[in-house]
């Protein structure tokens, strides 16, 4: 857990961390993929996207008219999901090096999915606000992260966000809980939808 946290700091390793496939047991990508029930034609962004771990399967499933944004801050985790794309011809998924505090979209998107991430980023109520102003109509943002407690995978403790915590952060700034998935072992699954 805490050693993917150091890696940052070495790109090949940290890409490698994410794409193990002992992450396969935990974070059950393929089950994740089959409860957000993705519909051809959405518009997706994959906030923090790293190596691409998601955004390659959500564009599977999102379709030729669908599209994926691959958004992250680090340019060798671009580099990487760019080589990725081009070498799967995915012409549904696009790129975003982005701020910090804006995913820099280029358009509207009817998720925003947000997987191990939240917890980096600092000025979250700024990001929620971008969000929401970038959300279409009946659109949802969907937070999976690491339960706040002693887990063999994931971030230290005292980095987590509780799942309770997270709930009210997002109530505060005019989302509601509409749905939640408890399949995962150390990670909450939760949709939101704005007020």
């Amino acid at each position: 857990g805490e050693h993917v946290h150091r890696l940052h700091a070495d790109p090949a390793a940290y890409i490698k961390a994410l794409e193990d496939p002992a992450r396969d047991a935990y974070q059950k990508p393929h089950e994740v993929i089959e409860a957000l029930a993705l519909k051809p034609g959405e518009i997706i962004a994959d906030i923090g996207s790293g190596s691409g771990y998601f955004t390659l399967r959500m564009a599977r499933h999102v379709g030729e008219h669908g599209h994926v944004y691959g958004v992250d801050v680090s340019d060798d985790m671009i580099r990487h999901l760019n080589e990725r794309v081009r070498d799967a011809g995915l012409r549904n998924v696009s790129t975003i090096l982005a701020r910090p505090d804006d995913p820099l979209l280029p358009q509207p998107v009817d998720r925003f999915v947000i997987v191990d991430v939240w917890h980096h980023v600092d000025d979250q109520p700024k990001y929620l606000a971008v969000m929401k102003k970038h959300l279409k109509p009946g659109g949802q943002v969907v937070m999976i992260d690491f339960h706040k407690r002693d887990l063999p995978v994931g971030p230290p403790v005292a980095m987590k966000i509780s799942r309770e915590d997270l709930i009210a952060q997002m109530t505060a700034h005019g989302f509601t809980l509409a749905r939640e998935h408890t399949f995962l072992p150390y990670q909450y699954f939760l949709v939101f939808e704005p007020r």
